[in-house]
């Protein structure tokens, strides 16, 4: 069907509603009791669910004259640029040399965001605007991991609109910086909750989108030109630098397979990719609720654009080779891949290429730069930590501080926050004092968690919060211990110290901690 980014019914304010079977948002079954009993309100939300089925009439052998979607041409580039949205597209296919059999590589990281989501990015803006739904000072926002989000508030930024992003709290701090830098807004959501929940990316997304005038979600999860712009661009390309067989992953996987079997029957297999904890692979492997540690591939749903009968093979692709076949990749071919992606889907294509006759070759996909991720899997005290890098004998002479214990350190009295603290409070004091996180601590001393002022701050922006709100509403309980009792070492430290939210169990029961307010424990 023609993407509509207000393709569903509009009701109002606390209106129960439901979606149904076509993701249209209707009057629920309570909606009756609820005129009889005032007092009863049940608010509903004003979605579509990102896991419908899709509704595109197309098939595989269908002549392309009776597509229902429209296809922009392609159009050969001049010599001169006359902006960076014209270096979306026709990306390099570079020879492995690592590989014993014929193995190339289409590095989509030559895109003019970084990534291969900057070809759908482009392609759904475009056609909301060909089709008048997007307008100029219009804001686009988008649910995220990153790379569509990038590639959304580059365009953004050329065109003039008003971008908000939404993303999870686990994707790297190098993605949020490249967005605020092109001038986006970006609103964390908490890494728990459920793709179909309020509070994850997409439901927050789906909130502002309700509140804000004039505003759009392209929706990458359900928006055909996300496989159209493969279809049409990156198959298009595969297949003029090459006839051989393409390996995809991700959104793209639709129009990389329709478009290289339909022109190209000489393709003998495609592949695609899926990471351990995801549910896109249909096997009964029970390990979808592992934490999965790649960005960027991987969904607890299935998207609508992606129709899993069309692959021939899926690879499942464990965190461990993942990561380190992306270093890899840096390392031994100079190709600065970046998100462990990168790294699973040539996994894959290794173990695949083997099985290769003489004169076959093997595509895959290298899907963005490790620009986003270098402060994850490129750093090895990250790798380290997650059990990913076997650890080597140390080469270099200890540094001074390496045998001093934690508590022997001359630090300032901690700073911690009472729960009934308000959010705008801590917002202030954090802010004042230079600090971006303070342990959350009952009068007893218990410790409750970890309040950050960039939770606070991303929680009031997408109004799941209020300021007068107290921080316990807030907190992360997901933090780790640096105990004095054990005398852990400085050495033992700066992983945990750099890598995630920590705490000192001398806070606890502590006469020398300073509350957030000023006042002594």
């Amino acid at each position: 069907m023609p993407f509509s980014s207000d393709d569903h019914s509009e009701t109002g304010e606390g209106v129960v509603s439901e979606v149904n079977s076509d993701g249209e948002v209707q009057a629920g079954a309570g909606a009756e009791e609820n005129q009889q009993n005032k007092d009863v309100v049940t608010p509903r939300r004003n979605w579509i669910r990102p896991d419908l089925p899709s509704k595109c009439t197309w098939r595989l052998g269908t002549s392309l004259s009776q597509s229902p979607h429209f296809h922009f041409p392609r159009i050969l580039a001049p010599h001169i640029l006359p902006d960076i949205l014209w270096r979306i597209g026709d990306t390099p296919l570079i020879e492995i040399s690592f590989s014993s059999v014929l193995l190339v590589a289409k590095c989509e990281f030559f895109n003019a965001g970084g990534s291969i989501k900057d070809r759908i990015a482009m392609r759904m803006v475009e056609d909301a605007e060909r089709a008048g739904i997007l307008k100029p000072g219009d804001t686009i926002i988008e649910p995220s991991s990153g790379n569509t989000g990038i590639g959304i508030a580059l365009i953004a930024a050329v065109k003039g609109y008003r971008c908000i992003i939404t993303m999870p709290q686990r994707m790297s701090t190098e993605k949020v910086n490249v967005l605020t830098a092109l001038g986006a807004e970006v609103v964390r959501t908490p890494n728990s909750a459920s793709f179909d929940s309020e509070e994850s990316n997409i439901g927050v997304a789906w909130r502002l989108k309700n509140e804000i005038p004039n505003s759009h979600i392209l929706d990458q999860y359900r928006n055909p030109n996300n496989p159209l712009a493969h279809y049409e661009t990156t198959a298009e390309e595969i297949l003029e630098q090459c006839d051989g067989l393409s390996s995809g992953h991700g959104g793209c996987r639709g129009g990389y397979r329709r478009n290289a079997h339909w022109y190209s029957p000489k393709i003998k297999r495609i592949v695609a990719v899926d990471p351990e904890g995801s549910v896109l692979i249909e096997s009964e492997e029970k390990d979808k609720l592992k934490p999965i540690e790649v960005e960027g591939i991987g969904y607890n749903f299935i998207p609508t654009v992606l129709d899993r009968s069309i692959f021939d093979l899926w690879y499942k692709a464990s965190d461990k080779e993942t990561f380190n076949m992306a270093r890899n990749l840096i390392r031994e071919e100079g190709l600065l891949c970046g998100r462990g992606s990168s790294g699973s889907v040539m996994a894959a294509a290794v173990t695949m290429a083997r099985q290769l006759e003489e004169g076959q070759r093997c595509v895959v996909i290298l899907s963005d730069s490790v620009r986003n991720y270098m402060s994850k899997f490129l750093s090895d005290q990250w790798m380290h930590e997650k059990g990913f890098l076997i650890s080597e004998a140390p080469t270099d002479p200890k540094p001074w501080w390496w045998d001093i214990p934690v508590q022997d350190l001359s630090l300032c009295a901690p700073v911690t926050v009472s729960p009934s603290v308000t959010c705008q409070k801590a917002i202030e004091i954090l802010t004042e004092r230079g600090f971006d996180q303070a342990p959350v601590v009952e009068d007893s001393g218990a410790m409750l968690g970890v309040v950050t002022l960039q939770t606070v701050l991303s929680f009031i922006t997408a109004g799941t919060i209020e300021p007068a709100d107290h921080v316990r509403n807030v907190l992360s309980t997901d933090f780790r211990q640096v105990t004095a009792s054990l005398l852990e070492y400085v050495s033992t430290s700066p992983a945990h110290l750099e890598t995630g939210f920590f705490t000192h169990s001398s806070l606890q029961n502590s006469s020398s901690s300073v509350r957030l307010d000023g006042e002594r424990l």
